[in-house]
């Protein structure tokens, strides 16, 4: 029987992989992953938070530093997850960066590579690798599911490379589903618009709208997205939530643009 023919009763928490998982939404998305019975490896940049994310939660918590957009790091999590675990079921493609806004003619070549490299490239490689071990293993396949943003959908003023790289996380989306189909794996996005997370602090203040002012925009718990995370998760592989926006229900989204 192959991992999609399972029903929803018989699917269990298995071995999950979280990026950027140090903070915000990836530490809250690792903690409620845990609680559901998955293992999970923490992986990072930042060593020190990634253990303050472990922290109480013993041998189900591995953690393992290393930046997304390193080739060399991430086919090393994935080698010492496997090692430690012997597969990987669940991607969660959730590292990123939000630079500072500026208009495209103000943006250096370097911060736009940066944004790019790891918004973009660090999620390839991620799913790259997540790819060739779930067609690998036995049984085959698992779940890849990457933090868009409602970005994605419709930019911020002044936000081109962030913009652009969610953009393309789209098109990563759906080529993954549509190339996971033969070997049980199942990708899907959630975009998420005002976690109240380090990366969203300032919209709490006065977040720049597109006619100009500045706005305090609200904020939702990331404990709300780690809920929605651990949905997708749990689903079987027959099924897939191919695209879930989770947002602040007031924030100005629809309609901004």
């Amino acid at each position: 029987m192959s991992a999609a023919d399972q029903g929803s009763s018989d699917r269990r928490p298995g071995i999950a992989i979280v990026t950027g998982a140090g903070s915000g939404i990836g530490r809250a998305s690792a903690r409620r992953l845990l609680q559901a019975g998955w293992r999970v490896a923490l992986f990072g940049r930042r060593e020190t938070t990634l253990h303050e994310t472990a922290q109480s939660w013993g041998d189900a918590a591995l953690v393992i530093s290393g930046d997304v957009s390193k080739e060399q790091d991430v086919d090393a999590l994935f080698a010492e997850v496997v090692a430690r675990w012997s597969r990987v079921d669940l991607l969660f493609n959730n590292a990123g960066i939000f630079p500072p806004g500026q208009l495209i003619d103000e943006l250096s070549v370097s911060d736009w590579r940066e944004s790019v490299e790891v918004n973009l490239t660090g999620a390839f490689l991620c799913a790259r690798a997540a790819f060739a071990q779930m067609r690998r293993q036995t049984p085959q396949g698992g779940r890849i599911i990457n933090n868009g943003s409602i970005s994605a959908h419709a930019p911020r003023p002044q936000s081109v490379g962030y913009t652009a790289t969610k953009h393309a996380i789209t098109g990563l989306t759906k080529s993954l589903s549509l190339d996971g189909r033969a070997f049980d794996i199942a990708c899907g996005q959630i975009d998420i618009g005002n976690a109240a997370s380090e990366m969203t602090a300032g919209f709490g203040a006065a977040a720049l709208q597109a006619n100009g002012s500045r706005v305090a925009e609200p904020r939702m718990d990331v404990a709300d997205v780690a809920d929605a995370v651990a949905y997708m998760a749990g689903l079987p592989l027959s099924a897939n939530v191919l695209f879930m926006t989770v947002m602040a229900s007031k924030m100005p989204f629809i309609g901004r643009g």
